[in-house]
């Protein structure tokens, strides 16, 4: 990882320390000149090289517009570098410390930062980026998770007839949310890919960026029950000072949390022959894991037949 980073130019002074990361492998690397860099090298053949350009390209039209957002630095006019087999970008170290949002105050900032996000990633369209569908991250991850092997033979009957009615479900609210426009998205906001710097959100990473529904950006942020409801107040409001949201999307909350549960179960088992997920997940090969993710599938098909949570 140092001789990578050496070869285009950066004087390391040999500390490497590993980040947080599971898809890719993200090294903090000292360097002699003070300020460390963040090395990402990318899993092979999970993006295409076209794919990671938009991705370095999303985030210099984000930093463009004032967002705080990590861009890649560019080595004699290039962004995606190469080392041995490894394709890789370096990024500035950015400072902050994990999003905890404990007021409506720091939600309506949220929402502000989100809407300012979402008017650049509708400016222009993404050409290689993956879209967000219901195909993709619930029939595809559902045909892979069969295929893996891990789901128990008894259970295996079982886990497609649910996934089965609940993908019904989810098309059938896809279909009654109407013609929602589309556009770039961060694609996996949650709270854990958030800093929280002096001036409020950081984003470290666009490396799941992809082209879907508004929503997508700002449902994983809520809290559960009551303390959801007030939360969504204060981030849509801010969210609405920079860009209009369409409130029919708010149908695809329930279905587009019964995707990520089926996407996230077929991301283990496709993942499964790295080393690295064994030791992190030992629970994913166990009978009990799977009972339980089938009854929280159950619980998730009854949930969407609930009205929305967050209807206005």
């Amino acid at each position: 990882m140092l001789d990578a980073a050496s070869a285009h130019g950066v004087e390391v002074d040999g500390r490497l320390f590993a980040l947080n990361s599971y898809e890719n492998r993200v090294y903090r690397i000292g360097t002699a000149q003070g300020a460390p860099l963040v090395a990402k090298f990318y899993r092979a053949r999970r993006w295409s090289d076209e794919q990671i350009l938009e991705e370095h390209e999303f985030a210099r039209e984000l930093a463009a517009r004032d967002l705080a957002v990590a861009v890649p630095v560019a080595v004699d006019g290039q962004t995606l570098l190469r080392h041995a087999a490894f394709r890789f970008a370096l990024f500035p170290w950015l400072g902050g410390r994990g999003a905890e949002l404990d007021t409506d105050a720091d939600f309506a900032l949220l929402g502000r930062t989100l809407g300012r996000l979402h008017g650049v990633g509708a400016v222009r369209r993404f050409r290689a980026r993956v879209r967000l569908t219901p195909g993709r991250l619930g029939h595809d991850a559902r045909a892979a998770v069969l295929e893996s092997g891990h789901v128990p033979a008894e259970l295996q009957a079982r886990y497609a007839e649910v996934t089965g009615e609940l993908l019904g479900a989810v098309e059938r609210e896809w279909d009654a949310a109407g013609d929602f426009a589309t556009l770039r998205l961060h694609g996996d906001c949650h709270l854990g890919n958030l800093l929280w710097g002096a001036q409020g959100p950081v984003f470290v990473d666009l490396d799941d960026c992809m082209t879907g529904p508004a929503v997508q950006d700002l449902w994983m942020l809520l809290p559960g029950g009551v303390d959801g409801r007030r939360a969504w107040d204060a981030l849509a409001a801010g969210y609405g000072e920079f860009a209009d949201f369409d409130y029919r999307e708010l149908r695809l909350v329930e279905p587009l949390r019964a995707l990520r549960m089926i996407h996230y179960a077929a991301w283990l088992a496709q993942r499964w022959d790295d080393p690295a997920f064994p030791r992190a997940f030992p629970w994913f090969g166990e009978r009990r894991y799977w009972e339980r993710h089938i009854l929280d599938l159950l619980e998730q098909r009854a949930a969407i037949d609930e009205p929305p949570l967050l209807a206005v």
